[in-house]
C-alpha cells in the first residue's frame, strides 16, 4: 500500500518545468487545439450537403459516437489548457525579469 501511495505523490509532485519546455509544450497543444477546431468545422461543413438519410446512417455508427466523445473530452479539457496558459503567463514573467 505505501508503495502506491508513494508512486501516487511522486506523479502529482509538482515537476520543474523551465520556460522553454513549457512553451514548446504550450505549442503543442495549441496545435492540437486548432487541428481539432479545423476538423469540426469540415465535419459541419460536409453533414451541410448529406441528405437527411445520409446523415441518419452516419450518426448511427460507433464512429460517429467516438468523434461526440471526444469532442466532450475536449470541452472538458478546455479549462485545463486555460490553467496552462496562465502558468506560462507566470513563467513568460519569471523569464523576462
Amino acid at each position: 500500500m505505501s508503495e502506491q501511495r508513494e508512486a501516487a505523490e511522486t506523479t502529482n509532485a509538482p515537476r520543474d518545468l523551465d520556460y522553454a519546455q513549457a512553451r514548446l509544450a504550450y505549442s503543442i497543444i495549441e496545435h492540437l487545439l486548432d487541428h481539432t477546431r479545423v476538423v469540426s468545422d469540415l465535419i459541419a461543413l460536409m453533414a451541410q450537403v448529406l441528405d437527411e438519410e445520409t446523415i441518419k446512417a452516419v450518426t448511427n455508427t460507433p464512429h460517429w459516437q467516438a468523434y461526440l466523445d471526444s469532442r466532450r473530452a475536449m470541452e472538458k479539457t478546455r479549462d485545463d489548457v486555460e490553467k496552462f496558459a496562465e502558468i506560462m503567463k507566470k513563467l513568460a514573467g519569471e523569464e523576462s525579469a
